[in-house]
């Protein structure tokens, strides 16, 4: 995009706007390097960063990153065998633990369900490194500071020196509170050149020995060393030097530590900084109240209710701008003050702003176009001396305009042709439009010269436009007229102003009233088109909300299939266990009965065979089938006859009963097939068919298939991805479907080729596309059956 444009239109401002919401010096890279793109498939992944962003702000109140440091230049001295002091290792150490908390916190999103299209994938490729994270915690804090469980030596010199400091305090206060303390000059124990010392006054130098490090700026005060604490002195200092000395090694040794990944903690930093765009991109659509846009590659323009961005909301007056479809030149004119020039930026931000990924003010349905360039030329008008170097100005920017555009570009001319005789200025801007137009361009224009009124009617693919006025208050109201010229508004000012309404009436008639007719017949067709435009977001809201509670409806319907079957599993468990019981009773009473009757010389008596019969019978559980009618009337209707229509549940095919082969067995028909079945494996069903049995279809249906007509293939493997479409093709095709859709998304665009080479193949396909764009667009493929 040509940064005129970019300055024109204030898109840097735009920028600036994100920088308030930046934590981290890689987020704010990335937002100084924020251009506008003109490829389909980077404008989509960059606007599906930014709702995956706008979800998380909303569900959880946004990522939670901390304040960075931008640790790209340590890793480039690690690169070279350099040591990092501890405040670069701690800089390093907290990219790590933000990356492990990022980690953690997309895991519990992917837990609760929470569906994003681009950032799982970020997050996979972030390296937690548990080890090192662990490492630098414990031996370095945050500040840089070097901690005692760094290492064992480090921790026991430091307790050395705590015990020195202690002695020589012990000794020095001696000097202080004792009898010596008539000789300094105040009682406190101070430091200089790193030793301890005491203040002397200038006559008693002499009296502790040792040796003088400092004296006050008067001369009257010695900051002695004593004798007495030199050997403790010497011993803090050596101390001290060994600790200085282990630190720079737990330095190296950490350094050597995190050399070796280098390139993954640099990755992790830009993929931080990526979150930390994506969360500021968010942010600012929040406080803007923006929306997705959604983007027509054929350039379809429909901004719903749009204002500039740069506005304060409160203030900013909402438009409908229109353009692309039916018309691809849209003519503002009308006097100045009206907002024709703010209506144009409105529109080439607005572009420029969607185009590099940004939420639009604008309500939702707003579809913005692809352009390749955006060009702009727009200026104050300025006095009339100046007019000539203005006009020359204009003219040289609009001819090195007219060499670049094509019919993938947007024009936007303010005042066009202005600062110049008015009917040549009149006649070049009609030649001008018509050379955009010849290219193809797209373009926005305003201009003074009513001339350009009759431009809009006569041109195709071009339509006038004005910007409204109110003759009661006599103000603008900057709304936008789109298929109504700009007037003068003359007649009704002049009448407001208290002007004789015979004069006024005699210039009305003198005016022709066919103008006027054909504009409220042009703003009745924009205004019906606008309708339609409204309707059909209305339609495509209803309709994903459908096939949203479709799927709903669908997966509940699976848990209750899945629910009915591990019940009645769990119910042939009780069952078994309930026939081994008796089994195993029935056992016991007949060993009794056998041993009775073994006994010698002894016959069973007749009490003894009835309590037998008693006990066996009351194994049986009554079911009292009899005296429930529902129950019986429900076992009837199971029972199989000859014609009836069953479900052959091993092959998931309806069939008709023909004949009983055996007390288990039925001679069924399956289409042109007729097949022996056992009655465990069949299940009686009931079709509704205005057909004779013998004709009814044996395709087994969508509903009682359970397959989906929708297979969703992101986040697969290519070889499991085309082994999945294969087994559900099969079964789709069993389903009776007509069609199906496959969501394989956009990725690469490997798994997409392979699905279409298996689709070629097929002999079942009938023919297959990419689904509209408001279903997936070319990451989803509806195939027809033959």
């Amino acid at each position: 995009m040509n940064t005129k444009a970019l300055d024109v239109l204030e898109y840097n401002k735009v920028i600036k706007k994100l920088f308030q919401f930046i934590v981290t010096p890689m987020g704010e890279k990335k937002v100084r390097s924020l251009q506008p793109s003109n490829d389909l498939s980077t404008i989509q992944k960059a606007l599906a960063q930014t709702k995956d962003g706008a979800d998380i702000l909303r569900l959880k109140g946004g990522i939670p990153l901390p304040k960075l440091h931008n640790i790209k230049p340590y890793l480039k001295r690690l690169d070279i065998g350099a040591a990092l002091n501890g405040k670069e290792l701690a800089a390093i150490g907290r990219v790590l633990r933000a990356t492990n908390e990022v980690r953690r916190f997309f895991i519990t999103l992917d837990d609760e369900k929470v569906e994003l299209e681009e950032l799982y994938g970020l997050t996979d490729d972030l390296q937690v490194l548990p080890e090192i994270n662990k490492r630098l915690l414990t031996a370095v804090e945050t500040d840089g500071h070097v901690t005692d469980e760094a290492s064992s030596v480090l921790r026991n010199i430091r307790k050395a020196i705590a015990t020195t400091e202690n002695q020589l305090r012990d000794r020095l206060s001696d000097f202080i509170h004792g009898n010596s303390a008539k000789y300094l000059s105040d009682a406190v124990i101070t430091i200089r050149n790193d030793r301890y010392v005491i203040p002397v006054r200038q006559e008693y130098r002499n009296h502790f020995g040792g040796v003088v490090h400092d004296q006050s700026s008067s001369g009257q005060t010695l900051f002695v060393e004593p004798k007495a604490i030199v050997e403790l002195n010497n011993r803090l200092k050596q101390q001290q030097a060994q600790e200085k000395e282990e630190i720079q090694r737990i330095l190296q040794e950490l350094s050597e530590l995190i050399a070796p990944y280098t390139a993954e903690l640099e990755n992790n930093a830009d993929i931080l900084g990526t979150f930390d765009f994506v969360n500021a991109k968010s942010k600012y659509a929040a406080a803007i109240k923006a929306t997705e846009p959604q983007l027509s590659v054929q350039n379809d323009i429909y901004l719903r209710q749009v204002w500039h961005p740069l506005l304060k909301m409160e203030e900013a007056v909402r438009n409908d701008i229109m353009l692309g479809k039916d018309y691809q030149a849209i003519v503002i004119t009308g006097p100045n003050t009206g907002g024709k020039t703010i209506t144009l930026k409105t529109l080439g931000l607005i572009q420029m702003m969607g185009q590099a990924g940004l939420f639009i003010p604008a309500f939702e349905g707003s579809r913005i176009g692809i352009f390749n360039e955006i060009f702009a030329d727009i200026g104050d008008e300025q006095s009339i001396e100046q007019n000539l170097s203005t006009f020359s100005s204009h003219m040289t920017n609009i001819v090195s305009i007219l060499e670049k555009i094509d019919e993938h570009s947007l024009v936007l001319f303010d005042e066009l042709g202005a600062g110049t005789d008015p009917q040549e200025g009149a006649a070049l801007a009609i030649a001008i439009l018509d050379a955009v137009g010849a290219k193809g361009s797209y373009v926005l224009a305003t201009t003074h010269y009513p001339e350009l009124k009759a431009y809009g009617f006569d041109r195709p693919q071009t339509i006038n436009a004005s910007m409204e006025f109110d003759v009661d208050t006599l103000q603008p109201t900057y709304r936008l007229l789109i298929g109504i010229p700009g007037r003068s508004n003359a007649l009704d000012i002049s009448q407001r102003l208290g002007l004789d309404k015979q004069i006024i009436n005699q210039a009305r008639q003198l005016t022709r009233s066919d103008s006027q007719d054909l504009n409220n017949m042009i703003q009745d067709l924009v205004q019906k088109r606008r309708m339609a435009e409204e309707e059909h977001i209305s339609l495509q809201q209803n309709l994903r909300d459908a096939e949203k509670l479709h799927a709903d409806l669908e997966k509940e319907y699976q848990k209750f299939d899945s629910k009915r079957d591990d019940l009645l599993e769990k119910a042939k468990i009780k069952a078994n266990s309930i026939v081994e019981t008796a089994t195993q009773e029935s056992d016991k009473l007949i060993g009794e009965l056998r041993q009775m009757r073994l006994n010698a010389g002894s016959q069973v008596k007749e009490n003894e065979l009835i309590d037998a019969k008693t006990k066996m019978n009351q194994l049986h559980q009554p079911t009292n089938l009899r005296k429930n009618k529902v129950l019986q009337r429900a076992k009837r209707q199971q029972e199989f006859h000859s014609n009836d229509d069953v479900m052959v549940k091993s092959y998931g095919q309806q069939g008709v009963l023909l004949q009983k082969l055996s007390k288990n067995e039925w001679e069924v028909q399956l289409g042109i097939l007729k097949m022996r079945i056992s009655e465990n494996d069949l299940e009686k069903i009931r079709v509704k068919d205005n057909k004779t049995k013998g004709t009814r279809s044996t395709l087994k249906t969508a509903r009682q298939s359970h397959v989906s007509p929708r297979l969703d293939l992101r986040g697969q493997r290519y070889e499991e991805a085309l082994t999945n479409v294969d087994r559900y093709m099969d079964a789709a095709i069993l389903a009776g479907y007509a069609s199906v859709t496959i969501v394989h998304g956009k990725g690469t665009g490997a798994l997409r080729q392979g699905i279409t080479d298996y689709l070629t193949q097929n002999r079942s396909v009938k023919s297959f596309k990419f689904a509209p764009p408001n279903a997936g667009g070319n990451g989803a493929t509806v195939v027809y059956f033959k």
